[in-house]
């Protein structure tokens, strides 16, 4: 069965368009009949981030819910590890967030977590998908059988303690002074108290959502905002959220932004120094720099690499028994503690680096030099040059050209109409000639 709603990251799309009232109720339901498992009173969790559509939304999928005999508790904006979290400590059947991650206000979505506080196989969406289809039948509950719902308070300190709980007890942040964007989305509470409770001296920008702010301007992926107050405020480090604080990016003292590369080499040479590394390597997709290999490889450490998608390296982590992996675009996943990414989490543990060793940031988290990297896109209609035998040779051939000193890597989006080429090696030029060649190539047959 094609896949009509699910994406590589639960159901997305603009809110009212694709993200219907109608489409989330059905959702509800869908969801609700396939974890309806056993005779006990089924419950499930959900949280949000801070879009104006999140209210519409969630009452929709707590009709479905309900009307299927689930009880539903409702977290309020959280952030979406924090959901996973809860889903398994509530005892959940289920957990939801509504969330578009880095997207813009007008868009959202639906990702759905199991009881284990990891997110859907692929045969559990499918099942899914095939009830959410109009001409399936939903098995309704009985008057006195519906489902209760709740809202719940204080669950924020629940996920504050389980944060700060994963550094060392006897360590806080006293004297540092950090900067926090939290993208004015799920973590614009929490990052904050973590942080202060921590013992830092807390500045927080894009901590005042409206509804329609969220991700505009600020947060990871817009860092502009936080390098500029971080070298105001002289801080000491800058850490930028995205909208449901799942992925993070750090500003060095001095403004510099960190990617999620030389954050995972961070974690993963201090976890290795300590003994805390499950395999002697981690995971990261193919986008990561080959600076980050060589890195590790010095240190006697593998990278494994994966398709783009936090869901693939944590399937690969979880397959072969890593615990620590992660995206260049600062999804990090430190399977000791989260089942998903963790923005504050990840960042926790930088900042432990920070506080043993005691030199700033610009020089811890400078653990290697990437090499020069290029990425472009071309404009096509879904991935068919990629099937052209001569397209394929003319790539191959400029592969060849980058040896065994570089690497050239083209895919097709998985959101938009086009594909994506990527080189890198030792020698700048010569990566911006083949990438060149390399879109000039799939342009003439696309």
């Amino acid at each position: 069965m094609s896949r009509k709603f699910f994406g590589t990251d639960g159901i997305r799309g603009r809110a009212n368009g694709k993200i219907t009232p109608e489409l989330a109720l059905r959702v509800g339901q869908a969801a609700g009949m396939v974890f309806h498992r056993g005779e006990h009173r089924h419950r499930v969790v959900i949280g949000k981030d801070t879009r104006l559509s999140g209210y519409m939304i969630e009452n929709a999928l707590t009709a479905g819910f309900l009307s299927v005999g689930m009880d539903v508790l409702l977290l309020g904006p959280m952030p979406t590890p924090a959901i996973a979290m809860l889903s398994r400590s509530m005892r959940a059947d289920l957990g939801v967030m509504i969330s578009a991650s880095h997207n813009p206000y007008e868009d959202n979505g639906i990702k759905l977590f199991g009881p284990d506080g990891y997110k859907l196989s692929d045969e559990i969406e499918t099942e899914i998908e095939r009830l959410i289809d109009p001409a399936a039948s939903i098995r309704l509950s009985g008057s006195r059988d519906i489902g209760r719902a709740r809202r719940l308070e204080g669950v924020h300190a629940r996920y504050i303690e389980f944060a700060k709980r994963t550094l060392p007890r006897a360590l806080d942040l006293d004297g540092m002074r950090i900067v926090v964007d939290c993208a004015n989305g799920a973590g614009y509470r929490v990052a904050p108290e973590a942080l202060w409770e921590l013992g830092a001296e807390v500045i927080a920008i894009g901590a005042e959502p409206d509804g329609f702010n969220i991700n505009r301007d600020v947060g990871s992926t817009a860092p502009h905002a936080l390098q500029q107050k971080v070298r105001e405020m002289r801080a000491d480090i800058g850490i930028a959220l995205d909208g449901d604080a799942d992925r993070v990016m750090i500003i060095d003292e001095k403004g510099h932004m960190v990617d999620g590369d030389q954050l995972m080499a961070v974690i993963a040479e201090s976890w290795h120094q300590d003994g805390r590394l499950a395999k002697p390597g981690i995971v990261a997709t193919i986008m990561s720099n080959l600076g980050l290999e060589r890195h590790l490889g010095s240190l006697g450490l593998a990278l494994a690499r994966t398709a783009v998608g936090d869901r693939y390296v944590l399937e690969h982590m979880r397959e072969h028994g890593f615990n620590v992996g992660g995206e260049q675009s600062g999804h990090i996943i430190l399977s000791d503690y989260s089942t998903t990414g963790d923005g504050l989490i990840a960042a926790l543990q930088v900042l432990a680096v920070v506080r043993r060793e005691g030199r700033p940031v610009s020089e811890i988290c400078h653990r290697f030099e990437p090499l020069p990297q290029i990425l472009k896109n071309v404009q096509t209609r879904g991935g068919q040059p990629l099937k052209d035998q001569a397209v394929n040779r003319a790539i191959d051939q400029l592969r060849a050209q980058l040896g065994a000193a570089g690497r050239l890597v083209i895919r097709p989006s998985g959101t938009e109409p086009v594909i994506r080429v990527m080189a890198e090696g030792d020698d700048r030029d010569l990566v911006e000639k083949v990438v060149d060649d390399v879109v000039e190539v799939i342009s003439k047959a696309a």
